[in-house]
């Protein structure tokens, strides 16, 4: 059933078989009329009751238009004298016309998509303990729904900081206490907390090269001066960094497994870089990552557990080894400096998701963090492996150590160029160069994660791959 009042100017159309509530219906179309100019500043709207009256619905439906109008600010009610048309129309505001690019674009394929494969910094999707975590997040809501109200800590909740400071006692060789322990959205977050609470703006920063390229993108736009430093088949070239910028007041290093090539840095070499930063009063971040997923034997202790003289920032996440979903990373201060960044943290950068700091608390307390460790190693060793097999040996570039396949393209390939079409056709192979400082003079090449390659896809993925590269020839 329509229902419609008109005047001389406009009409407003009722009708009931739509899904569309009355109140939003009345609403629309005073607002239409009063934008298009059909309705003029101070002209007087019908009465509540007439206007229920002539559209036969209620008054308390009219009312409630009346009022949505009001706090938009497009009628004024004057009491006895009715509700009128406010007295200046709104200023439409006009939108850009420019087109603003997504952050990252020409690194990340996207946001808040599903992987596909050969993509890395994803962990398995089929792997991930879904029915757990939801049971454990379930009863987290509910006690945090139920606790005394009043501000968290912004270094994190103390149940999480403290099974965190235990983990990494256990697992990589920090002795710690959990107040050293601050909460952070992830790796990208810890480092952004360590390099405004050091005050490092302005000032020159080692970057390993080849290294993380959205780091590196970081510390740029965080006012450094980057200076790309060598890696080796031991890890960072500590004396070319020297040689380069010895007053450097930072290092970014991944030294458990060199990203991408997978190194492990040398005893030799970490102690030459933990002297540097002694020495020059310089800081190292230590970057842990894929933490505990070495897949070959036992993971290195991490560099911060060698550290006795209080230079090292260590920053772990559980992106890769839960889920990038979980927003949750963590951040080890010096114990020197733990007062520093905690009240940095309080003030520019407090801990993320309370609710989901409860349930990863409770995930680690009762063990499933380890099984589940244990569990993705065994899975990734045995899709590493059936990948290497599937590519044969004339495309892999080297000995393969981490959780991402180097291959090698022809000299003249642009990897950015053939990555950027194997989207289109379902992989995501990460091309080599953006990871290098100078692009134009890397090797091309892929690097292929193993994490998402499930049985059944593999032979087609990389049949696919194969095609690309031969079509790009």
């Amino acid at each position: 059933m329509t229902l419609q009042l008109t005047n001389d100017r406009f009409s407003i159309a009722i009708d009931r078989s739509k899904p569309v509530p009355i109140t939003e219906q009345i609403t629309t179309n005073l607002r239409s009329a009063i934008m298009d100019g059909l309705l003029e500043p101070g002209a007087r709207l019908p009465s509540w009751l007439d206007m229920a009256t002539r559209l036969g619905v209620a008054r308390g439906t009219v009312k409630a238009a009346y009022e949505r109008l009001t706090d938009e600010f497009l009628v004024v009610s004057a009491g006895a004298a009715g509700t009128r048309v406010a007295g200046r129309k709104p200023v439409t505001p006009t939108l850009p016309t420019r087109q603003i690019a997504r952050p990252l674009q020409g690194i990340e394929r996207g946001f808040s998509l599903a992987p596909l494969p050969f993509q890395i910094g994803v962990p398995a999707q089929d792997a991930f303990p879904a029915k757990l975590w939801s049971r454990i997040r379930t009863r987290a809501v509910r006690e945090d729904a139920m606790a005394p109200v009043g501000p968290p800590d912004p270094r994190g909740h103390p149940e999480l900081r403290a099974q965190i400071a235990s983990y990494l006692a256990i697992s990589r060789g920090i002795r710690c206490v959990p107040d050293q322990i601050i909460l952070t959205s992830g790796y990208k977050n810890g480092l952004f907390l360590a390099i405004t609470t050091l005050q490092l703006h302005g000032r020159s920063v080692w970057m390993e090269d080849p290294g993380y390229p959205i780091a590196k993108m970081g510390l740029e736009l965080a006012g450094m001066t980057v200076v790309p430093v060598p890696v080796d088949d031991q890890g960072i070239r500590v004396d070319r960094g020297i040689a380069l910028a010895p007053d450097a007041g930072l290092a970014v290093v991944t030294p458990g497994q060199q990203a991408p090539t997978g190194v492990t840095m040398s005893p030799s070499r970490r102690r030459e870089l933990l002297d540097w930063a002694k020495r020059e009063d310089a800081w190292i971040v230590e970057d842990d990552y894929l933490s505990e997923l070495q897949l070959t034997g036992r993971a290195a202790p991490a560099l911060a557990a060698e550290d006795t003289h209080g230079r090292v920032v260590h920053v772990g996440s559980f992106s890769k080894t839960l889920s990038p979903a979980l927003s949750l990373g963590f951040l080890v201060a010096p114990l020197a400096m733990a007062e520093r960044f905690g009240e940095v943290a309080a003030c520019l950068n407090p801990a993320p998701n309370p609710t989901t700091q409860l349930a990863l608390a409770s995930f680690l307390a009762d063990g499933h963090y380890l099984r589940h460790l244990r569990h993705m190693k065994a899975l990734y060793m045995e899709r590493r492996n059936a990948l290497r097999e599937c590519l044969g040996q004339d495309l892999i570039m080297q000995d393969v150590s981490g959780l991402a396949v180097p291959i090698r393209l022809p000299k003249g390939f642009s990897d950015v160029a053939l990555a950027q079409q194997a989207l289109g056709r379902g992989i995501a192979p990460l091309p080599m160069s953006v990871w290098h400082h100078n692009r134009e003079d890397a090797q091309p090449g892929f690097l292929l994660g193993v994490t998402n390659l499930r049985k059944g896809h593999l032979e087609q993925a990389c049949g696919t791959l194969r095609e690309l590269i031969a079509a790009g020839a």
